[in-house]
């Protein structure tokens, strides 16, 4: 069994910041690209950034570049998104997913995590 628990969510105003993290647990996701995706109330899950297995190649929807950063320590089996610059379009539940290629896709990952929700108020 694989967990995927994300975590530093929260509350925060327009233009800051907020971290999150995503661990996972059980059998870990070696070799897995892992992805953060978000859905706000009423619509449809999207892709937010993507990162290779080693870190090398990472990906990001243009609503969100320059302004949030993913990356992955594999010792920790931990995935991160910095997110600065936050904008209230940004609220919405964030997952973390584990597919076995870096994809936009939502259907291309097969592991996801519980969600944390991030909201920014103007």
């Amino acid at each position: 069994q694989v967990q995927l628990v994300e975590s530093g969510g929260g509350l925060v105003q327009t233009g800051g910041s907020l971290t999150l993290s995503c661990e996972t647990s059980g059998r870990t996701l070696s070799g897995y690209a892992m992805g953060w995706f978000r859905q706000a109330p009423g619509k449809e899950r999207e892709f937010v950034a993507a990162i290779s297995w080693r870190g090398v190649s990472t990906y990001y929807a243009d609503s969100v570049k320059g302004r949030f950063t993913i990356s992955r320590d594999n010792a920790k089996n931990t995935v991160y998104l910095q997110m600065s610059g936050l904008k209230p379009e940004d609220t919405a539940v964030f997952y973390c997913a584990g597919a076995k290629l870096a994809s936009s896709s939502p259907t291309d990952y097969d592991y996801w995590g519980q969600g944390t929700q991030v909201t920014v108020s103007s």
